[in-house]
């Protein structure tokens, strides 16, 4: 039986956190899904074709090299329901701290109990990644910082091209 993960998340940008974190997911499953949350009540930097479109552009070589199946999708309702519309037994989830940890627990054991075949897998960031939020790097590159050290390369182009005054 294949070991089907899914990553969810706004993906709103793509940063080098979640790059950390698909770069070790596709380790530990046969097919990696990144699913992006779609919700009428959020107004995202990037539209959700944009997003899918940085999604498949910098996480499918990563997969690919892993040998590791990859897709992405959207989804606008429970993360779990997700997970089982696409056949995954694994949700995987990156962790930079213990404020994150907390907090992922409450959900991990909120899914478990509406899907105890969806398992969740805890990924620690690595260090060098830590700190990197896309909510951070979005409010970098509107003030007109330069974020290209929190995210791929592809994505720092498409902040400038976002916020090109």
């Amino acid at each position: 039986m294949p070991r089907i993960a899914l990553y969810p998340g706004s993906f709103d940008p793509v940063t080098n956190g979640h790059l950390d974190v698909v770069s070790h997911a596709v380790s530990l499953c046969d097919r990696l899904i990144v699913a992006i949350g779609v919700h009428s009540s959020k107004k995202p930097l990037f539209s959700t074709g944009e997003r899918l479109d940085m999604v498949r552009a910098v996480f499918g070589p990563v997969a690919a090299k892993a040998g590791c199946a990859f897709d992405c999708t959207t989804y606008d309702n429970l993360t779990v329901t997700a997970a089982q519309k696409h056949g995954a037994t694994i949700m995987i989830r990156g962790l930079r701290d213990g404020t994150d940890l907390d907090f992922e627990m409450q959900i991990a054991g909120m899914n478990e109990t509406m899907a105890p075949d969806v398992h969740t897998v805890f990924v620690p960031a690595s260090v060098a990644v830590r700190p990197i939020t896309a909510t951070l790097v979005r409010q970098i590159a509107a003030m007109g910082g330069d974020a290209s050290a929190f995210v791929p390369p592809l994505v720092a182009a498409s902040l400038k091209k976002k916020f090109a005054r």
